[in-house]
Protein backbone atom coordinates (compact mmCIF):
# COMPACT_ATOMS: atom_id res chain seq x y z
CA UNK A 1 0.00 0.00 0.00
CA UNK A 2 1.99 3.15 -1.38
CA UNK A 3 -0.72 5.67 0.24
CA UNK A 4 -3.67 5.57 2.90
CA UNK A 5 -6.99 7.56 1.94
CA UNK A 6 -8.87 8.54 4.45
CA UNK A 7 -11.55 10.82 2.75
CA UNK A 8 -12.83 11.61 -0.83
CA UNK A 9 -10.89 14.24 -1.08
CA UNK A 10 -7.22 13.66 -2.13
CA UNK A 11 -5.49 16.12 -3.58
CA UNK A 12 -1.65 17.98 -3.87
CA UNK A 13 -1.83 21.09 -1.84
CA UNK A 14 -1.20 23.25 -5.32
CA UNK A 15 -4.21 21.68 -6.86
CA UNK A 16 -7.67 23.64 -6.75
CA UNK A 17 -10.24 21.51 -7.76
CA UNK A 18 -13.47 23.53 -7.46
CA UNK A 19 -15.51 19.85 -8.61
CA UNK A 20 -15.64 19.07 -4.92
CA UNK A 21 -18.60 19.81 -3.43
CA UNK A 22 -18.20 19.40 -0.25
CA UNK A 23 -17.75 21.76 3.00
CA UNK A 24 -13.98 22.84 3.50
CA UNK A 25 -12.20 20.91 6.06
CA UNK A 26 -11.82 24.47 8.03
CA UNK A 27 -15.80 24.57 8.19
CA UNK A 28 -16.16 21.08 10.06
CA UNK A 29 -17.51 21.48 13.35
CA UNK A 30 -14.92 19.47 15.67
CA UNK A 31 -15.60 21.24 19.09
CA UNK A 32 -19.45 21.09 18.64
CA UNK A 33 -19.30 17.48 17.85
CA UNK A 34 -16.51 16.66 20.96
CA UNK A 35 -18.34 18.67 23.12
CA UNK A 36 -21.69 16.67 22.04
CA UNK A 37 -20.26 12.96 22.02
CA UNK A 38 -18.38 14.40 25.51
CA UNK A 39 -21.92 15.52 27.13
CA UNK A 40 -23.78 12.23 25.43
CA UNK A 41 -21.44 9.82 27.11
CA UNK A 42 -21.71 11.59 30.82
CA UNK A 43 -25.37 10.60 30.84
CA UNK A 44 -24.12 7.37 31.70
CA UNK A 45 -26.47 4.98 29.74
CA UNK A 46 -25.55 2.64 26.73
CA UNK A 47 -28.60 2.40 25.09
CA UNK A 48 -27.79 4.47 21.90
CA UNK A 49 -24.65 1.86 21.89
CA UNK A 50 -27.04 -1.56 21.14
CA UNK A 51 -29.25 -1.94 17.82
CA UNK A 52 -31.85 1.16 17.26
CA UNK A 53 -35.16 1.41 16.70
CA UNK A 54 -36.52 1.13 12.89
CA UNK A 55 -37.39 4.52 12.26
CA UNK A 56 -34.54 6.02 14.34
CA UNK A 57 -33.91 7.17 18.25
CA UNK A 58 -37.40 8.89 18.94
CA UNK A 59 -35.47 11.35 21.22
CA UNK A 60 -33.31 12.08 17.91
CA UNK A 61 -36.14 12.81 16.16
CA UNK A 62 -38.15 14.87 18.47
CA UNK A 63 -34.91 17.18 18.50
CA UNK A 64 -34.87 16.79 14.36
CA UNK A 65 -38.46 17.92 14.49
CA UNK A 66 -37.74 20.97 17.08
CA UNK A 67 -34.89 22.03 14.70
CA UNK A 68 -36.50 21.80 11.74
CA UNK A 69 -40.24 23.14 12.79
CA UNK A 70 -39.02 27.20 12.89
CA UNK A 71 -36.31 26.83 9.51
CA UNK A 72 -39.30 25.17 7.26
CA UNK A 73 -42.43 27.32 9.02
CA UNK A 74 -43.99 23.98 9.41
CA UNK A 75 -45.64 21.82 12.37
CA UNK A 76 -43.81 18.91 12.38
CA UNK A 77 -44.63 15.48 14.40
CA UNK A 78 -41.78 12.70 15.03
CA UNK A 79 -43.32 10.33 13.58
CA UNK A 80 -43.50 11.72 10.15
CA UNK A 81 -39.19 11.41 9.99
CA UNK A 82 -37.07 8.57 9.63
CA UNK A 83 -33.17 8.37 10.17
CA UNK A 84 -31.04 7.60 7.59
CA UNK A 85 -27.16 7.36 6.99
CA UNK A 86 -26.74 10.49 4.80
CA UNK A 87 -29.27 11.74 1.83
CA UNK A 88 -27.46 9.15 -0.39
CA UNK A 89 -29.00 6.09 1.22
CA UNK A 90 -32.38 7.39 1.89
CA UNK A 91 -32.72 7.90 -1.92
CA UNK A 92 -31.29 4.24 -2.26
CA UNK A 93 -33.58 2.31 0.10
CA UNK A 94 -36.54 4.64 -1.59
CA UNK A 95 -35.64 2.99 -5.04
CA UNK A 96 -35.22 -0.63 -2.92
CA UNK A 97 -38.74 -0.26 -1.50
CA UNK A 98 -40.82 1.50 -4.02
CA UNK A 99 -39.20 0.88 -7.72
CA UNK A 100 -38.60 -2.86 -9.64
CA UNK A 101 -35.59 -2.82 -12.46
CA UNK A 102 -37.10 -1.11 -15.24
CA UNK A 103 -39.60 1.00 -14.07
CA UNK A 104 -39.06 5.09 -15.04
CA UNK A 105 -37.60 7.80 -12.69
CA UNK A 106 -38.02 11.57 -14.05
CA UNK A 107 -35.18 13.85 -13.29
CA UNK A 108 -34.91 17.20 -14.20
CA UNK A 109 -32.24 18.06 -17.02
CA UNK A 110 -29.53 18.79 -15.48
CA UNK A 111 -29.75 16.92 -12.60
CA UNK A 112 -27.32 15.69 -9.87
CA UNK A 113 -25.26 13.36 -11.07
CA UNK A 114 -24.85 10.91 -8.24
CA UNK A 115 -28.58 10.47 -8.04
CA UNK A 116 -28.24 9.35 -11.59
CA UNK A 117 -25.77 6.88 -10.67
CA UNK A 118 -28.40 5.31 -7.62
CA UNK A 119 -31.14 4.84 -10.65
CA UNK A 120 -28.31 2.74 -12.68
CA UNK A 121 -27.61 0.81 -9.53
CA UNK A 122 -31.52 -0.07 -9.34
CA UNK A 123 -31.82 -0.14 -13.21
CA UNK A 124 -34.61 2.36 -13.69
CA UNK A 125 -35.37 4.09 -17.14
CA UNK A 126 -34.35 7.52 -16.74
CA UNK A 127 -36.53 9.75 -18.47
CA UNK A 128 -35.16 14.02 -18.56
CA UNK A 129 -37.49 17.00 -17.85
CA UNK A 130 -36.61 20.39 -19.06
CA UNK A 131 -35.88 22.65 -16.43
CA UNK A 132 -35.09 26.64 -16.37
CA UNK A 133 -34.98 29.15 -13.82
CA UNK A 134 -37.74 28.23 -11.64
CA UNK A 135 -36.77 24.38 -12.00
CA UNK A 136 -38.98 22.02 -13.43
CA UNK A 137 -40.56 23.08 -16.20
CA UNK A 138 -44.42 21.67 -15.64
CA UNK A 139 -45.67 21.97 -19.14
CA UNK A 140 -42.81 19.51 -20.07
CA UNK A 141 -43.34 17.46 -17.03
CA UNK A 142 -47.03 17.16 -18.36
CA UNK A 143 -46.39 16.04 -21.64
CA UNK A 144 -44.03 13.32 -20.38
CA UNK A 145 -46.42 12.09 -18.31
CA UNK A 146 -48.52 11.59 -21.81
CA UNK A 147 -45.94 8.69 -22.85
CA UNK A 148 -44.98 7.28 -19.36
CA UNK A 149 -45.54 5.97 -15.70
CA UNK A 150 -42.93 6.95 -13.58
CA UNK A 151 -42.80 5.24 -10.31
CA UNK A 152 -40.67 8.11 -9.12
CA UNK A 153 -39.68 11.85 -10.02
CA UNK A 154 -36.45 13.04 -8.32
CA UNK A 155 -35.96 16.83 -7.80
CA UNK A 156 -33.53 19.29 -5.58
CA UNK A 157 -36.09 21.97 -5.12
CA UNK A 158 -33.73 24.41 -3.55
CA UNK A 159 -30.59 25.90 -5.09
CA UNK A 160 -30.22 23.08 -7.79
CA UNK A 161 -27.59 21.13 -8.03
CA UNK A 162 -25.65 21.98 -10.14
CA UNK A 163 -27.45 25.31 -11.64
CA UNK A 164 -28.24 26.95 -8.12
CA UNK A 165 -31.83 27.10 -9.52
CA UNK A 166 -35.09 26.72 -7.18
CA UNK A 167 -38.11 25.64 -7.95
CA UNK A 168 -40.95 28.18 -7.79
CA UNK A 169 -44.02 27.54 -4.95
CA UNK A 170 -46.94 27.70 -7.74
CA UNK A 171 -44.53 24.81 -9.70
CA UNK A 172 -44.12 23.08 -6.47
CA UNK A 173 -47.90 23.27 -6.22
CA UNK A 174 -48.32 22.19 -9.61
CA UNK A 175 -45.86 19.35 -9.05
CA UNK A 176 -47.43 17.67 -6.18
CA UNK A 177 -51.05 17.94 -8.22
CA UNK A 178 -49.61 16.10 -11.01
CA UNK A 179 -48.22 13.23 -8.80
CA UNK A 180 -51.76 13.00 -7.10
CA UNK A 181 -53.29 12.27 -10.59
CA UNK A 182 -50.80 10.36 -12.29
CA UNK A 183 -50.04 8.41 -8.91
CA UNK A 184 -46.04 8.78 -8.50
CA UNK A 185 -43.78 9.42 -6.03
CA UNK A 186 -42.15 12.48 -5.53
CA UNK A 187 -38.62 12.41 -4.11
CA UNK A 188 -36.96 15.87 -3.09
CA UNK A 189 -33.54 16.15 -1.85
CA UNK A 190 -33.92 18.82 -0.19
CA UNK A 191 -30.13 19.10 1.40
CA UNK A 192 -29.66 22.68 0.46
CA UNK A 193 -33.03 23.83 1.98
CA UNK A 194 -31.24 25.80 4.86
CA UNK A 195 -28.31 27.21 2.89
CA UNK A 196 -29.93 30.36 1.76
CA UNK A 197 -27.90 33.69 1.50
CA UNK A 198 -30.58 35.91 2.81
CA UNK A 199 -33.93 35.67 1.56
CA UNK A 200 -35.00 31.48 2.07
CA UNK A 201 -37.12 29.62 -0.85
CA UNK A 202 -40.41 28.61 -0.80
CA UNK A 203 -41.36 26.05 1.95
CA UNK A 204 -40.02 22.62 1.32
CA UNK A 205 -41.82 19.99 -0.42
CA UNK A 206 -42.07 18.39 2.90
CA UNK A 207 -45.36 20.82 3.27
CA UNK A 208 -47.21 18.06 0.82
CA UNK A 209 -46.37 15.21 3.31
CA UNK A 210 -50.15 14.54 3.84
CA UNK A 211 -50.30 13.71 0.18
CA UNK A 212 -48.84 10.67 0.72
CA UNK A 213 -46.89 11.51 -2.32
CA UNK A 214 -43.79 13.22 -1.50
CA UNK A 215 -40.78 12.09 0.45
CA UNK A 216 -38.52 14.76 1.88
CA UNK A 217 -35.06 14.01 2.05
CA UNK A 218 -32.62 15.85 4.31
CA UNK A 219 -28.97 15.48 5.84
CA UNK A 220 -26.16 16.85 8.23
CA UNK A 221 -23.56 16.15 5.15
CA UNK A 222 -24.41 20.09 4.34
CA UNK A 223 -25.13 21.49 7.82
CA UNK A 224 -22.84 20.15 10.14
CA UNK A 225 -20.21 17.25 8.95
CA UNK A 226 -20.45 14.08 5.68
CA UNK A 227 -18.61 11.91 7.64
CA UNK A 228 -21.47 11.91 10.43
CA UNK A 229 -23.05 10.11 7.27
CA UNK A 230 -26.75 11.42 9.10
CA UNK A 231 -29.83 12.03 7.31
CA UNK A 232 -33.61 12.09 7.39
CA UNK A 233 -36.54 11.26 5.26
CA UNK A 234 -39.56 12.49 6.34
CA UNK A 235 -42.81 11.55 4.73
CA UNK A 236 -46.77 10.23 5.70
CA UNK A 237 -46.21 7.49 8.80
CA UNK A 238 -47.55 5.01 6.24
CA UNK A 239 -44.54 5.09 3.27
CA UNK A 240 -42.09 5.50 6.01
CA UNK A 241 -43.72 2.31 7.73
CA UNK A 242 -42.62 0.67 4.66
CA UNK A 243 -40.01 1.71 4.00
CA UNK A 244 -38.45 0.91 7.60
CA UNK A 245 -40.22 -2.71 7.08
CA UNK A 246 -37.02 -3.75 5.25
CA UNK A 247 -34.47 -6.75 5.52
CA UNK A 248 -31.74 -3.16 5.48
CA UNK A 249 -33.18 -1.85 8.44
CA UNK A 250 -34.67 -4.54 10.38
CA UNK A 251 -31.25 -6.45 10.29
CA UNK A 252 -29.51 -3.77 10.89
CA UNK A 253 -31.72 -2.69 13.99
CA UNK A 254 -32.36 1.14 12.57
CA UNK A 255 -29.88 3.16 11.03
CA UNK A 256 -26.77 4.96 12.98
CA UNK A 257 -28.46 5.27 16.71
CA UNK A 258 -24.86 6.20 17.99
CA UNK A 259 -24.33 9.31 15.39
CA UNK A 260 -27.82 10.22 16.02
CA UNK A 261 -27.41 10.62 19.26
CA UNK A 262 -24.66 12.52 19.21
CA UNK A 263 -26.03 15.33 17.09
CA UNK A 264 -28.89 15.14 18.75
CA UNK A 265 -27.26 17.47 21.61
CA UNK A 266 -25.86 19.46 19.55
CA UNK A 267 -29.74 20.24 18.24
CA UNK A 268 -30.68 20.64 21.88
CA UNK A 269 -27.97 22.78 23.03
CA UNK A 270 -28.69 24.99 20.16
CA UNK A 271 -25.03 24.01 18.70
CA UNK A 272 -26.30 23.63 14.92
CA UNK A 273 -28.31 26.50 14.77
CA UNK A 274 -25.47 28.56 15.60
CA UNK A 275 -23.21 26.80 13.41
CA UNK A 276 -25.64 26.80 10.13
CA UNK A 277 -25.60 30.67 10.82
CA UNK A 278 -22.15 30.82 10.44
CA UNK A 279 -22.24 28.63 7.37
CA UNK A 280 -24.34 30.49 5.83
CA UNK A 281 -22.38 33.62 6.34
CA UNK A 282 -19.13 32.24 5.01
CA UNK A 283 -21.00 30.24 2.08
CA UNK A 284 -22.64 33.91 0.96
CA UNK A 285 -19.19 35.66 1.19
CA UNK A 286 -17.71 32.80 -0.66
CA UNK A 287 -20.02 32.69 -3.35
CA UNK A 288 -20.15 36.93 -4.08
CA UNK A 289 -15.97 36.74 -4.28
CA UNK A 290 -16.13 33.82 -6.25
CA UNK A 291 -18.58 35.90 -8.76
CA UNK A 292 -16.43 38.66 -8.64
CA UNK A 293 -13.73 36.65 -9.67
CA UNK A 294 -15.73 35.09 -12.43
CA UNK A 295 -16.10 38.61 -13.79
CA UNK A 296 -13.03 39.80 -13.46
CA UNK A 297 -11.41 36.49 -14.75
CA UNK A 298 -13.95 34.84 -17.66
CA UNK A 299 -14.70 36.00 -21.12
CA UNK A 300 -17.75 37.90 -21.42
CA UNK A 301 -19.20 34.71 -23.59
CA UNK A 302 -19.21 32.79 -20.49
CA UNK A 303 -23.07 33.13 -18.83
CA UNK A 304 -23.94 32.26 -15.37
CA UNK A 305 -26.62 33.50 -12.75
CA UNK A 306 -24.93 34.55 -8.35
CA UNK A 307 -26.58 31.97 -6.82
CA UNK A 308 -28.71 32.76 -3.88
CA UNK A 309 -27.61 29.61 -1.42
CA UNK A 310 -26.69 26.26 -1.94
CA UNK A 311 -22.98 25.12 -2.46
CA UNK A 312 -22.73 25.96 -7.25
CA UNK A 313 -22.31 27.89 -9.82
CA UNK A 314 -23.29 26.55 -13.12
CA UNK A 315 -21.21 28.18 -16.02
CA UNK A 316 -22.65 28.19 -19.71
CA UNK A 317 -19.81 28.44 -22.73
CA UNK A 318 -20.45 29.05 -26.37
CA UNK A 319 -21.50 25.73 -27.98
CA UNK A 320 -18.58 25.28 -29.56
CA UNK A 321 -16.54 24.29 -25.97
CA UNK A 322 -16.88 20.82 -24.56
CA UNK A 323 -15.94 20.93 -20.95
CA UNK A 324 -14.99 17.27 -20.69
CA UNK A 325 -11.82 17.63 -22.73
CA UNK A 326 -11.41 21.47 -22.08
CA UNK A 327 -10.76 19.56 -18.34
CA UNK A 328 -8.08 18.32 -19.15
CA UNK A 329 -6.33 21.59 -20.16
CA UNK A 330 -7.38 22.88 -16.98
CA UNK A 331 -5.88 19.97 -14.88
CA UNK A 332 -2.58 21.27 -16.33
CA UNK A 333 -2.66 24.70 -15.01
CA UNK A 334 -3.72 23.18 -11.44
CA UNK A 335 -7.51 24.03 -11.49
CA UNK A 336 -10.68 21.43 -12.04
CA UNK A 337 -14.30 21.74 -12.05
CA UNK A 338 -17.16 19.15 -12.98
CA UNK A 339 -17.95 19.20 -16.47
CA UNK A 340 -21.67 19.64 -17.54
CA UNK A 341 -22.22 16.18 -19.34
CA UNK A 342 -22.18 14.56 -15.72
CA UNK A 343 -25.04 15.93 -14.69
CA UNK A 344 -26.99 14.91 -17.94
CA UNK A 345 -29.29 11.90 -18.73
CA UNK A 346 -29.31 12.91 -22.36
CA UNK A 347 -25.45 12.94 -22.71
CA UNK A 348 -25.73 16.56 -23.17
CA UNK A 349 -24.66 19.92 -21.51
CA UNK A 350 -21.51 19.19 -23.04
CA UNK A 351 -20.49 23.36 -22.92
CA UNK A 352 -21.60 23.78 -19.57
CA UNK A 353 -19.20 23.37 -16.10
CA UNK A 354 -20.21 23.49 -12.02
CA UNK A 355 -17.92 25.08 -9.87
CA UNK A 356 -18.21 24.72 -5.70
CA UNK A 357 -17.71 27.55 -3.55
CA UNK A 358 -18.14 25.09 -0.40
CA UNK A 359 -14.18 23.70 -0.22
CA UNK A 360 -12.07 26.50 -0.44
CA UNK A 361 -11.39 30.17 1.66
CA UNK A 362 -11.78 33.19 -0.54
CA UNK A 363 -8.32 33.29 -1.28
CA UNK A 364 -7.43 30.11 -3.34
CA UNK A 365 -11.01 30.74 -4.72
CA UNK A 366 -9.63 33.73 -6.41
CA UNK A 367 -6.70 32.15 -7.66
CA UNK A 368 -8.27 29.27 -8.72
CA UNK A 369 -10.53 31.51 -10.74
CA UNK A 370 -7.52 33.42 -12.23
CA UNK A 371 -5.95 29.92 -13.25
CA UNK A 372 -9.46 29.10 -14.86
CA UNK A 373 -9.35 32.46 -17.13
CA UNK A 374 -6.07 31.83 -18.04
CA UNK A 375 -6.75 28.39 -19.52
CA UNK A 376 -10.05 29.96 -21.10
CA UNK A 377 -8.43 33.05 -22.14
CA UNK A 378 -6.11 30.50 -24.99
CA UNK A 379 -9.19 30.09 -27.33
CA UNK A 380 -10.07 32.86 -29.77
CA UNK A 381 -13.63 31.75 -29.92
CA UNK A 382 -14.38 32.93 -26.41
Amino acid sequence: MNEIHTTQVNLSSDIINFGIGQPGFDLLPLVILRQAADLRMSWGDTHFLNYGYELGDGYFRIALASFLEPHYDLAISPDTLMVTAGASQAIDLICTRFTQPGDVVFVAEPTYFLALRIFADHRLQVVSIAADQDGLIIDELATALEMHRPALLYTVPAFQNPTGATLSQERRQQLVKLAEEHDFLIVADEVYQLLDFGHKPPPPLACFIESQHVFSVGSFSKILAPGLRLGWIQAAPELLKFLADSGLVDSGGGLNPFTSNIVRVALEEGWQDEHLIDLKEVYKQRAARMGSALGEHLPDSVEFDPPTGGFFYWLGLPEIVDTSRLLQTAQKQKVGYQPGIKFSSRQSQHNKMRLSFAFYDEDQIVEGIARLGSVLSHFEFL
